[in-house]
């Protein structure tokens, strides 16, 4: 059986993981409640395969698999995620992805997810490529395809009126590069200045 490492940060959902992968017989190296000390074990324990929650503080799924990638390391990375983004899905394609989970049926579809990788194949959750039809259909609001990864997230947490301060708090970045994207945003989407303009913009386009 496979050598796998778990990152998440909810203990409840990292505990469940754990005993179900030991249940099926699998060696979990490790398991890590942040992104920074998961990078660190992987890169300590080589492996065969993380499974990450894609948000998490320190660094972010999506940032690990990216560092991975570029040191072409062998520890095959499956990314178990709320969102169903297509945006996210494609970056995490272009990065060499070898699972995508959707954290609601990630229990169900585990154990073949990780049979699918063992062998040298890829497996993306069938929830998940449902949902990624279905929202490939919809209209995007225009000039969105012009931000960035990060632009795109920090507009996200801005629907949810997280502040700056608070949006500073969980990227690990400071308010003064979050002031810098938001004014980047609005340009990009041609939003006339005013009081809240980003916040109600993005909250009437459900983003």
């Amino acid at each position: 059986m496979a050598n796998i490492l778990i990152a998440d940060d909810h203990p409840v959902v990292l505990l469940g993981i754990k005993t179900y992968l030991e249940q099926k017989g699998y060696n979990v190296a490790a398991t890590c409640d942040n992104g920074i000390e998961a990078y660190n074990q992987i890169l300590a324990k080589q492996p065969s395969i993380a499974l990450l929650d894609i948000s998490m503080p320190g660094m972010t799924g999506l940032e690990i698999l990216k560092k991975l990638s570029e040191t072409k390391s062998r520890t095959k990375v499956v990314l178990i995620t709320l969102q169903n983004e297509l945006s996210v899905f494609n970056y995490a394609k272009q990065l060499g992805v070898r699972g995508f989970l959707l954290k609601e049926f990630a229990m169900n579809e585990m154990e073949k997810c990780l049979e699918e990788v063992q062998n040298g194949n890829i497996y993306f959750s069938e929830q998940l490529n449902d949902s990624l039809h279905h929202n490939a259909g919809s209209i995007e609001p225009a000039g969105l395809e012009s931000l960035t990864f990060s632009e795109k997230k920090i507009l996200q947490l801005i629907s949810e009126q997280k502040s700056s301060k608070e949006i500073a708090s969980i990227l690990f970045i400071s308010e003064k590069t979050v002031e810098t994207h938001r004014s980047h945003i609005m340009k990009k989407l041609d939003i006339p200045s005013g009081k809240n303009a980003l916040l109600k913009w993005a909250i009437e386009n459900g983003k």
